[in-house]
């Protein structure tokens, strides 16, 4: 199969109308072609294609920010001499003078598949800029490496922020280049819009159901996504981060466990089949322990649950991440009803909060919550769908 990118450097007739304009990208370390060169490298080196800019988003152009929420400052590219503007440092939004470098701005971001991550608001705000200063915006798409597959509660009215765009469920199922089409409906934008789409991708096939296994190389779009099984797992995981549990960070599988030194992982995991086994189908759950080496419980032994995505036993359409993870901290507020769980700042999940906090809420109750958000958005987002 072909990325965006690949298509676009080895079909001219795709780049004519790029010729005479100014070019830049908004790119990160996973921006690669499918001979493994940065898309910024292969782009500077088309004679037809005229960079003048790039952008970086959270963690950096080239993927200088380990930690989570580390800014990253504005540089000068010392190979291809163009400016490198941080959409993660002073500004989350595209400045007017950034804005003045270009005339089309080409999009080159892996995703996730997941609300949080904050490339997708990052495109919002692109979208916005480009809107208002009459820039086109390409997206050359790339795969969502979950796929199609639907699950959370949407983002409530009110709660927009960096890591919540809009009114999204946590795996919405879009590409980067179909969430483009989905902010343009929905914010009523009026801007030159175009997706350069992949050839040949099948979200549904086996076994990578959305990423193509064996075809193409994992490359971090983040720090801490070293892998396709991280992905899978982290529209529930990445809920930990409203939490004093440890989401790994500072181990080798961030994102694919959970943990805290004063929990028995064992049983955790007993409560969690006995409140709602038919949840945690498509995957096997294993006790471990860890050791973190910065962020929350630093130094500190951890006994822990493991999110396994990656054997045979994996079943995509079975598979709950989001529930999953919700039944784990009902879990440990059952076994441990004064544990302080929530860390102290306002977060999205207050719905979900409210669930796992409520002795008396069970599993059917947070289902009424979740399957209509999900319904609608299945029907919502079909006219956004390109493959």
């Amino acid at each position: 199969m072909k990325f965006g990118i690949d298509r676009l450097l080895a079909e001219p007739a795709l780049r004519a109308p790029l010729k005479g304009r100014r070019v830049a990208l908004l790119a990160h370390p996973a921006s690669v072609t499918q001979d493994l060169k940065h898309s910024l490298d292969g782009l500077a080196a088309c004679s037809d294609i005229k960079v003048t800019a790039a952008f970086g988003p959270q963690h950096g152009l080239r993927g200088d920010k380990q930690d989570n929420m580390i800014e990253s400052p504005n540089f000068n590219d010392p190979v291809h001499g163009v400016p490198i503007f941080s959409l993660y440092g002073e500004v989350r939004k595209p400045t007017d003078a950034m804005m003045d470098t270009f005339d089309v701005v080409l999009v080159d971001l892996q995703d996730l598949g997941c609300r949080i991550y904050t490339f997708i608001t990052t495109l919002r705000y692109v979208l916005e800029a480009a809107s208002n200063h009459r820039k086109a915006v390409w997206v050359l798409d790339r795969p969502n490496p979950v796929g199609r597959p639907v699950e959370g509660l949407r983002l409530r009215t009110g709660w927009q922020s960096f890591v919540g765009a809009g009114p999204l469920p946590m795996r919405h199922g879009l590409t980067l280049g179909e969430l483009g089409l989905w902010f343009i409906k929905t914010l009523r934008l009026d801007v030159e819009y175009r997706i350069i789409e992949m050839q040949g991708w099948q979200p549904d096939a086996a076994p990578g159901f959305g990423w193509p296994l064996g075809e193409r190389i994992w490359i971090n779009p983040s720090p801490n996504a070293p892998n396709l099984w991280m992905a899978r797992a982290y529209a529930g995981t990445v809920m930990l981060e409203g939490t004093t549990l440890s989401e790994g960070r500072g181990t080798t599988r961030p994102l694919e466990l959970f943990g805290a030194p004063d929990i028995d992982a064992r049983l955790v995991m007993r409560e969690m089949h006995s409140l709602a086994p038919q949840w945690l189908h498509g995957c096997r759950l294993r006790d471990c322990w860890f050791e973190p080496t910065f962020h929350k419980h630093v130094e500190e032994l951890c006994n822990g649950v493991q999110i396994h995505a990656e054997d045979p036993s994996y079943d995509h359409q079975a598979f709950k991440p989001w529930r999953i993870q919700a039944f784990a901290f009902k879990a440990i507020r059952r076994l441990y009803p004064d544990y302080p769980l929530w860390r102290d700042f306002p977060y999205e999940y207050e719905l979900l909060r409210e669930w796992v906090d409520d002795a008396a809420a069970t599993p059917q109750d947070l289902d009424a919550l979740a399957i209509p958000d999900e319904q609608a958005w299945l029907s919502e987002r079909q006219a956004h769908l390109r493959y």
